[in-house]
């Protein structure tokens, strides 16, 4: 074989296998076009990933989906499935709001008599603040979250829970729907579900700051009911005994969620974020009713107002009520009355609050609720 022919059977030149003008044997695999191949899927191999909820994974972490995340690879059949499920969800959380709204139209037909002679700027006042109730429980979720959440869908979110919350006993719609939406941002359900205790503390902790420093600026205001000894005693053993069957479980919540409150306050925005979005949220609801009351001309002052609502709303957590409907209303409405104020018009007030903070938000929230699950956002 002359210099010039093996030369020409090398591969890559011209004249061999793979070269421009050779002849490549047939079923070998070509390596020029491998290459080009494997380039080519590197390229078009996106550095991070995106997730439901816009924000990226890098490219060295897992891929694994969240829970509750669609799958890429999901059958029709299966996904066909999901959507019945999801249009099933919202059917249900309408046609249980729309039996409550039926139950207690009576309530908002005799609210809105009430409020029809009511001034409308205090009543735009009370409006505006329970709109911003919603943002700024957004702003409190995102504090007790590490990673950044879509702002627009996290307030949609929170609108879409307040209607939720309605409907189920308290707490429990506004969880569930937060906590899948956090799942569908990535975070594991561990880590939501702790997101979601965080931030329940810290309303809780603000709430009780509230009333205490409140207390001291109205004394006189709030007075502690006798409670018979008996009653204290069995309420503390119920209350040992159930502390001692779930004594592992709550402790291992109790571990995750100060670590998680720990993280927080190692991010001053996140610290910031948490406590102001809880605070802002509380006074905004605080101030729904105190601009109702001044609607109305009730003759209490802002702060004793506030102070009576928030002590009232402790209250009611205790019998958890859809939204509290039921025992807030009684409780509030005893509050303002014990206050100084006229039995009616105390009735109006709380009418009045409901209907800015419940009744009037209450199908655009079903419809935003909807939409989101619709746009797999929950």
């Amino acid at each position: 074989m002359t210099r010039a022919s093996r030369r020409s059977g090398r591969p890559g030149r011209p004249g061999g296998p793979g070269g421009p003008g050779g002849s490549s044997t047939p079923g070998a695999p070509d390596p020029s076009s491998a290459s080009s191949a494997c380039s080519a899927s590197a390229a078009s191999t996106p550095s991070a990933a995106s997730t439901p909820c816009g924000t990226s994974t890098p490219s060295g972490a897992s891929s694994t989906s969240a829970p509750g995340a669609p799958d890429a690879a999901e059958p029709p059949e299966r996904a066909r499935t999901r959507s019945r499920w999801h249009a099933a969800a919202a059917l249900l959380v309408l046609v249980g709001a729309a039996f409550l709204a039926h139950d207690h139209w009576p309530v908002i037909e005799a609210g809105a008599d009430r409020l029809a002679v009511a001034d409308r700027g205090w009543l735009l006042v009370g409006a505006t603040a329970a709109v911003s109730t919603w943002v700024s429980s957004a702003l409190a979720q995102q504090g007790a979250v590490a990673q950044p959440l879509p702002g627009g869908r996290l307030v949609a979110v929170q609108f879409a829970a307040s209607a939720a919350n309605h409907v189920l006993p308290a707490g429990i719609g506004a969880g569930a729907v937060n906590l899948r939406f956090l799942t569908r941002c990535g975070l594991p359900v561990a880590r939501s579900a702790t997101a979601l205790a965080v931030k329940t503390v810290a309303g809780a902790v603000v709430r009780g700051v509230l009333i205490a420093v409140l207390a001291l600026a109205c004394p006189g205001v709030l007075r502690v009911p006798h409670v018979p000894a008996v009653a204290v005693a069995i309420v503390l053993a119920v209350g040992a005994a159930i502390a001692a069957l779930l004594s592992g479980p709550l402790r291992r919540a109790t571990r995750a969620v100060l670590a998680d409150v720990r993280a927080v306050h190692r991010q001053p925005a996140r610290a910031a974020a948490l406590w102001g979005g809880s605070l802002a949220f509380a006074l905004l609801h605080a101030s729904v009713v105190v601009a109702v009351t001044q609607s109305l001309e009730l003759p209490l002052s802002p702060a004793l107002v506030a102070l009576a609502y928030l002590a009232a709303s402790g209250a009611a957590a205790l019998l958890p009520t859809p939204g509290g409907i039921g025992s807030l209303d009684a409780a509030l409405a005893l509050a303002l009355t014990l206050a100084g104020s006229p039995a009616a018009t105390a009735a109006s007030a709380v009418l009045g609050y409901r209907l800015l903070t419940v009744w009037l938000p209450l199908l655009p929230g079903l419809f935003v609720l909807g939409l989101l699950v619709r746009r797999k956002t929950l």
